[in-house]
C-alpha cells in the first residue's frame, strides 16, 4: 500500500538517496524543444539555458550555473540578491519552479537520451 499521508511523502523526499534525487531534478520543456525532442521535461544540467516561471525572478532567462542535487536546487546566473552586508548571493530555485528553453548537448550521454527520444 502506498502512504498519501504529507509528512510520509515529505520524509520520502528529504530521505531520497542520490540516485532517487537526480530523478526529482526533472524539469518541464519549452514547446518547441517538445516538439523537437518528444519528451516532456529533462533532467536540468548545467549549461541549460532555463526560463523562470513563478516566484520573484519569474520571466527571467538565464544559463544555469550549478545544479545542487544534495539541497533540491538549482542556481541560474543573473538570479542574485544582496545580503545585509552588501555582498550579491545566487538564489536557489526549485525545479518546479522553471523550464528549459535550451539544453546542452556537450555531454555524450545526453545526446544519446535525446536520440533515443527522438525515435
Amino acid at each position: 500500500m502506498v502512504t498519501t499521508k504529507p509528512s510520509k511523502q515529505r520524509k520520502r523526499l528529504y530521505q531520497a538517496p542520490l540516485h532517487r534525487r537526480q530523478k526529482l531534478m526533472s524539469v518541464h520543456l519549452s514547446k518547441t524543444l517538445r516538439k523537437q525532442i518528444g519528451k516532456r521535461s529533462m533532467q536540468v544540467r548545467t549549461g541549460d539555458e532555463v526560463s523562470i516561471t513563478r516566484g520573484k525572478f519569474a520571466g527571467t532567462v538565464g544559463k544555469v550555473t550549478e545544479v545542487d542535487i544534495k539541497r533540491l536546487v538549482v542556481y541560474v546566473e543573473n538570479v542574485k540578491r544582496k545580503k545585509v552586508s552588501g555582498k550579491e548571493v545566487q538564489v536557489p530555485l526549485r525545479p518546479s519552479n522553471i523550464m528549459i528553453t535550451s539544453i546542452n548537448l556537450d555531454d555524450s550521454m545526453r545526446k544519446a537520451i535525446v536520440d533515443r527520444a527522438r525515435k
